[in-house]
């Protein structure tokens, strides 16, 4: 059996622009054996690329990092450098998960960084999604770069890009790890080995690496986070109204037995409020959007029938405690024609 996963860069035109496609041999990844020839390969090909030098990871939790984690520390062990960097745009309870998942029980070499006002202010009066994504992705690169000067010896950075994020990209939307680089980039070069891969390969290939259920199965969460779900300029009473009425999407998702049978769900709370009543009164406030899809690979995607008796839970109990929401709405627009994110 060959594969052919890495070591050959594959370029398209798109106008005037070059996109790596994914080999037109590669074999969908779908069983054990397919994952295990995969992570023997790729390994290889990290030693080769690295050899002794060290590597500066982007650690946010999700499946996409924490398979490049487990595939490098594979490699080469002690010198990866996981660096776990809060801006302020993750989900409640997210930056204390990562640190007991991969500091405490997997004893990885975790750096945690809090830059939740750096971010936010970089991010002031910025509408544009394009604008944010790619503020996003260059302040992650700032954080890396000043962390990898505290550091001896790192040449690498280390990105859990995969194949719909190159795909996506300049046509759709702009990735933070791909085409959202600065142009000064100060390593000798990017370590990117499940870019070809689409999500439930990667789930795949994490399931085999040894990476607890939780974490493989755990749905998409975006590189810029919690930003592209707060529509328009951000504001941290936004930013919260999302990550609570988010908290109890998942939470009823969990009791339901929703988890892990909806590929992704969350909330949007867009820059525009609606009027409503409460406590008798006339009240002006915010309000938010629920988003259920399912899809294989994030190209497409179908929405989730969510049973109207847990619908009409999330809803009361978003709308009576998160203060600031009035109104829940559903959106129920496959895609296409809609992105399953809003921005």
């Amino acid at each position: 059996m060959i594969f052919i996963y890495c070591a050959i860069i594959f370029k398209t035109v798109i106008g005037e622009t070059f996109m790596e496609k994914r080999p037109d041999t590669m074999e969908r990844i779908t069983t054990k054996e397919l994952a295990q020839a995969f992570i023997a390969e790729q390994v290889e090909a990290i030693k080769a690329q690295v050899g002794n030098k060290k590597v500066l990871l982007a650690l946010s939790g999700g499946v996409d990092s924490s398979v490049v984690a487990a595939l490098l520390i594979k490699a080469i062990g002690q010198n990866l450098v996981c660096v776990h960097v809060n801006h302020g745009l993750l989900r409640k309870g997210e930056p204390e998960q990562v640190i007991e998942v991969f500091k405490n029980q997997m004893k990885a070499n975790l750096i945690y960084i809090d830059a939740t006002d750096r971010f936010l202010d970089k991010l002031a009066g910025v509408a544009e999604p394009e604008k944010k994504r790619k503020i996003i992705g260059e302040e992650f690169i700032r954080v890396f770069e000043e962390e990898a000067r505290k550091q001896s010896g790192i040449d690498f950075l280390a990105q859990g890009t995969i194949y719909p994020d190159i795909l996506e990209s300049g046509p759709v939307k702009a990735h933070h790890n791909v085409g959202g680089l600065p142009e000064d980039i100060h390593f000798e070069g990017l370590v990117e080995p499940i870019k070809f891969l689409f999500k439930d390969e990667v789930r795949v290939v994490g399931k085999e690496l040894g990476l607890p259920d939780n974490m493989v199965y755990r749905q998409p969460f975006p590189g810029p986070g919690l930003g592209v779900r707060c529509t328009g300029a951000i504001t941290r009473e936004r930013l919260n109204l999302v990550r609570e009425s988010d908290a109890i999407l998942r939470e009823e998702f969990a009791k339901a037995g929703l988890e892990g049978k909806v590929w992704q769900y969350f909330t949007i709370v867009p820059d525009c409020k609606s009027v409503g009543i409460k406590n008798n009164l006339r009240a002006v406030e915010n309000f938010c959007v629920i988003r259920a899809v399912n899809t294989k690979d994030a190209m497409t995607a179908t929405i989730e029938e969510i049973p109207y008796a847990v619908l009409g839970k999330i809803v009361n109990r978003i709308v009576t405690e998160v203060p600031g929401i009035n109104r829940v709405l559903y959106d129920i627009t496959p895609k296409p024609t809609g992105t399953i994110e809003w921005e």
